[in-house]
Order: structure tokens, then C-alpha cells, then sequence
């Protein structure tokens, strides 16, 4: 389960990047932005967040996970849309050669301290 690999590095980064000046802070919320192709399971990966933040100030944290969709860029016609299934084919000329825009992202977008 790579989930688990994923989330111990999550959880360093939040942690690491709470200013040294606030003691004993819990943070209520991680969001994340997870594109649609990083293969990874959002299930898997909150529940591997239990585990690796207990005794962190991200213990009991909600993990917040946004899913972006794929979206592609045919280098023929310049045509832009959203893959929905299985066919990476532009829509508009059905030429195979397509720049992704999106749906491969793994980004920490926040942090939601408690009162």
C-alpha cells in the first residue's frame, strides 16, 4: 500500500511547516488536491492518515480530499475538455496526440488550525 509512503510525507510537511511560535496548536483539517490519475486510493490514504498522525499535532485532523478531474489539450485542433472514460482520444478530431492538463496532481492546499 503506497498510501502509507504518501501520507508519513504529508504528514511531515504539515507538521514541519507550523510556525516554531505556535505551541501545542491541532490542526482541525488537511485539505488536499488529488488529480484523478495519481492512483491513489482516497480511502486507503485516510486511513493510513489516522495512523501516521497519532502523537502529531495533526491527531484527529479531518483529511479533506478534493478530486480533480483529468483534462487534456489536443495538440492538433488546440481542443480542451474533460476525460470522463477510458478513451484519451480528442473528442473534437480524434487525433491521439494530447497534451494533460490536469488530473495527475498531489498537492497540500491548506491547513485548518482549531480554536
Amino acid at each position: 500500500m503506497h498510501e502509507m509512503g504518501i501520507v508519513m510525507q504529508i504528514v511531515e510537511i504539515c507538521v514541519s511547516s507550523i510556525p516554531k511560535e505556535m505551541k501545542d496548536v491541532k490542526v482541525k483539517r488537511v485539505n488536499l488536491r488529488i488529480g484523478r490519475l495519481a492512483a491513489i486510493v482516497p480511502q486507503s490514504l485516510k486511513f493510513c492518515f489516522e495512523i501516521a498522525s497519532k502523537d502529531t499535532p495533526l491527531e484527529g485532523a479531518e483529511l479533506n480530499i478534493e478530486e480533480i478531474p483529468v483534462k487534456a489539450q489536443c495538440r492538433k485542433c488546440k481542443h480542451q475538455w474533460t476525460i470522463e472514460g477510458p478513451s484519451f482520444k480528442c473528442p473534437k478530431c480524434e487525433n491521439g496526440d494530447i497534451d494533460l492538463l490536469s488530473g495527475r496532481e498531489l498537492d497540500i492546499a491548506s491547513l485548518e488550525m482549531a480554536d
